[in-house]
């Protein structure tokens, strides 16, 4: 049987992506030291380096997106609504004939 695969915390992750971040040591010094094959490293490195613009994007304008999804969703609740109310009134008068 082959070796079981280790699985990561989001919080172990994230401490081993900062660790490669700072760059005061090699990748594969850091790998060596929480036993991560180097490529892991710098994958973890690549995604905080991504996951870094969201954190500092404008929360004005995801609120302004929240605001819309929810007026869309508000809308499509109450054309639901009528539709059954539609489709109750047809299957009434259908029973009736």
């Amino acid at each position: 049987m082959g070796k079981k695969r280790r699985t990561f915390s989001a919080r172990q992750k994230a401490k081993i992506a900062l660790e490669a971040l700072r760059e005061r040591e090699p990748c594969s010094v850091i790998a060596k030291k929480y036993s991560v094959h180097p490529n892991q490293v710098s994958r973890w490195k690549k995604a905080a380096l991504a996951g870094l613009e969201g954190i500092f994007e404008d929360g004005r304008k995801s609120s302004d997106n929240q605001k819309e999804h929810e007026a869309l969703t508000e809308q499509l609740y109450s054309q639901i609504g009528q539709l059954q109310m539609e489709l109750k009134w047809i299957k009434k008068k259908v029973g009736e004939l």
